[in-house]
């Protein structure tokens, strides 16, 4: 693992922290803790709410696995039904835990992840091709081009 893994387990463990709601500087940086804080929250919402199926649609697979593995990790069991897209994930869960706790942290985290890939993909493509990843330039005209070669 290098120091960028490192730094990015961290983060991700801080967001956690933060979701959890953990309130002395020991919660704060175990993880475990931070889990079981939300898991029990979890419990106790689902007490005075009935879970409701709830349907995500993720951009990709990066998200998809990510939305999916912090499900579980709250002990929700993430599914879809035949014929849905594979990047849709279903969950039966309060309301109040989605909006509270699960959607926010999702979100903070894919962020923290969609940074990391974005800076260890540039620095791959400057490594090996000797080249920027920067974005293709932006012109003020549109000039209707042939097939290639004409």
């Amino acid at each position: 693992m290098n120091f960028d893994d490192k730094a990015l387990l961290e983060k991700l463990r801080r967001i956690e922290a933060l979701h959890a709601r953990a309130t002395t500087p020991g919660e704060r940086d175990a993880a475990a803790n931070a889990m079981r804080s939300i898991q029990t929250r979890l419990r106790l919402v689902e007490k005075e709410q009935p879970p409701v199926e709830y349907k995500f649609t993720l951009g990709d697979n990066w998200s998809r696995k990510l939305f999916m593995a912090l499900a579980r990790r709250y002990g929700l069991k993430p599914y879809r039904y035949r014929g849905q897209r594979y990047t849709t994930v279903m969950v039966r869960v309060p309301k109040s835990f989605v909006d509270d706790t699960l959607w926010p942290e999702f979100v903070e985290l894919d962020r923290a992840l969609r940074d990391a890939l974005d800076r260890s993909t540039d620095g791959m493509i400057k490594q090996v091709f000797e080249q920027e990843s920067s974005e293709a330039e932006v012109r003020d005209d549109q000039r209707l081009v042939g097939p290639i070669g004409e």
